[in-house]
């Protein structure tokens, strides 16, 4: 296994990160896997995949041709175009002074097969070094009870700015501040 870390410059791309994506989201699997392993929220598709990719490439773990893991990056400008994000993008704009320079993850996912081997780890890394000269914070959301997930984050170095109730569930709004 040789995994390498880029950003997305393919539709091909895009199609592997959607079929992962598809694959880990929780209609896709056990309610103790998605204890145990975690899960995706948002489902997108591959028009607003591109949108988001034309302004900010995603970054993407490969294992020669494939896509085995993904951060997806949200400029703000897309806080309106996905409806489940909009309240996460208001609760940035109330608590975050406007001068601060911020890019959120909208997403991130590995692969089962590659889970384990610092893949979610590698791809923040990647994120950070490919995006700090441009911004001073990676904001994202994480579901309370997709405990994995939160924990995950917190290795890596965000911490919390706030938790939220919105449509029942609880949000925690974290940040990795890069300034």
């Amino acid at each position: 296994m040789n995994v390498t870390y880029t950003v997305t410059t393919s539709e091909t791309e895009l199609q592997q990160i959607l079929k992962l994506q598809h694959s880990n989201l929780p209609v896709s699997i056990s309610s103790i896997e998605k204890q145990k392993e975690g899960f995706v929220t948002v489902r997108h598709d591959l028009a607003i995949l591109k949108k988001m990719n034309d302004k900010q490439p995603h970054i993407i773990a490969k294992d020669e041709d494939n896509v085995v893991g993904y951060a997806l990056c949200m400029h703000k400008d897309f806080k309106h175009e996905i409806e489940i994000l909009r309240p996460m993008f208001s609760k940035i704009e109330e608590h975050l002074d406007p001068s601060t320079s911020y890019i959120t993850m909208g997403q991130i996912c590995v692969d089962k097969a590659y889970r384990k081997q610092g893949i979610f780890r590698g791809l923040y890394h990647k994120m950070r070094d490919e995006l700090k000269e441009q911004y001073d914070l990676l904001i994202t959301e994480v579901a309370a009870n997709n405990t994995r997930s939160l924990q995950a984050h917190y290795a890596v170095g965000f911490t919390t700015l706030i938790t939220y109730q919105s449509d029942g569930v609880e949000w925690c709004l974290i940040r990795w501040n890069w300034a």
